[in-house]
């Protein structure tokens, strides 16, 4: 009997009878939790249950953070190696352009010794202007140019040198002024010591020039002037397009004793220094576009030259500059966009010199059309 009511009891607790299964143990789980409170089951749950997660979310965002680090610095390697590489490749095509641009210079000296020696068979046409050769690794176009193009600084006139500074863009009267200014420069000066063992270095101002860029110290001229510029002119489309304007040392040069210029390489502005009117000159201009001017057809273009009729001539003397331009050949027969351009003054030699060719300037970097 005692027992019996000891098995209702428990029952009764528990929530069946005898055959009735008890709740489940998360049931009774909840039933506790509700009696003790919120802030008895906070104490009783372990410390790691709630830290677990914390840390997990701090390290995946540790990790995205190391992310998008490596991230930025894999896209600066990579963007610094093309950059790198870019300029490499620009610089190595550079390099090779000017090799390419000094062969044709080597190659126009020799065939137009060449051609000097043996005029029925020469490589270069007679009175030609220009010449392009065609390598295996690309085209390199060479101007010929003589110094016979040039006004003789030492022996030009004032009149001449003041039109020149005039079809160079100044106004009447610092064309004028500058005029003036290099034949202060030029006119002799004091006589040197005759028992100098050699020149100096230095001459003594108002002695004859020896190098064009000797220019570059008279006053007024400045490196614009003298090395030539670009200026804003309309195109046949009806835009504005940048154009070079020549310098003083494109009309002007040291050498040469004759007064007269190459109608064929001259620029306007020397053709201008000489005297020609601006309608003549443009007919030059138009006649040079057919091919190089012939001597038997000098006097036609005497005729139209007027004053300036005797200071024309056709061709040059010993004296020529070689003005290479380069552009390299891919293997599609493409061209580079990339072009080099280099230059030498040559002097041919008469008979009985140990070579005939003498280079007198050489320029590592010129200006080419």
């Amino acid at each position: 009997m005692g027992r019996l009511v000891v098995q209702e009891a428990t029952a009764s607790r528990t929530g069946g009878g005898p055959g009735v299964p008890g709740p489940s143990r998360q049931a009774m789980q909840r039933e506790q939790n509700s009696r003790l409170g919120p802030d008895h089951v906070a104490e009783a749950c372990p410390t790691g249950a709630t830290a677990a997660p914390q840390r997990r979310g701090s390290a995946l965002l540790a990790v995205l953070w190391l992310s998008a680090a490596l991230a930025t610095i894999g896209y600066s390697l990579a963007t610094t190696v093309r950059g790198e590489t870019e300029r490499t490749s620009t610089g190595l095509d550079g390099l090779r352009s000017y090799y390419l641009a000094a062969a044709g210079v080597d190659r126009a000296m020799v065939e137009t010794l060449w051609s000097f020696q043996n005029p029925q068979a020469g490589a270069i046409p007679p009175n030609a202007t220009e010449v392009t050769y065609h390598f295996a690794s690309g085209d390199a176009r060479v101007d010929i140019i003589p110094e016979t193009a040039k006004l003789n600084v030492n022996r030009a006139t004032i009149e001449d040198l003041t039109r020149l500074g005039a079809a160079l863009g100044l106004d009447p009267a610092r064309a004028q002024a500058l005029a003036q200014a290099i034949d202060q420069a030029r006119t002799a000066g004091p006589a040197l010591p005759p028992n100098l063992p050699q020149d100096p270095s230095f001459r003594p101002p108002g002695a004859s020039l020896q190098e064009i860029e000797e220019l570059l110290s008279v006053p007024g001229i400045t490196p614009e002037l003298f090395y030539g510029t670009y200026i804003p002119q309309p195109d046949a489309a009806g835009g504005v397009r940048l154009a070079r304007r020549p310098g003083l040392v494109d009309c002007l040069s040291v050498y040469g004793r004759s007064s007269q210029v190459d109608v064929n390489t001259a620029s306007p502005a020397v053709l201008a220094a000489v005297g020609m009117n601006p309608g003549a000159i443009s007919a030059v201009l138009a006649l040079r576009k057919a091919g190089p001017i012939p001597p038997g057809q000098l006097g036609a273009v005497a005729a139209m030259a007027g004053e300036a009729a005797g200071r024309l001539r056709v061709g040059g003397r010993s004296i020529i500059t070689f003005r290479a331009t380069a552009r390299l050949r891919f293997d599609d027969g493409r061209f580079a966009d990339l072009q080099r351009t280099v230059a030498a003054m040559v002097k041919y030699m008469p008979p009985g010199y140990d070579s005939p060719i003498h280079i007198l300037r050489w320029y590592d970097t010129a200006w080419s059309d």
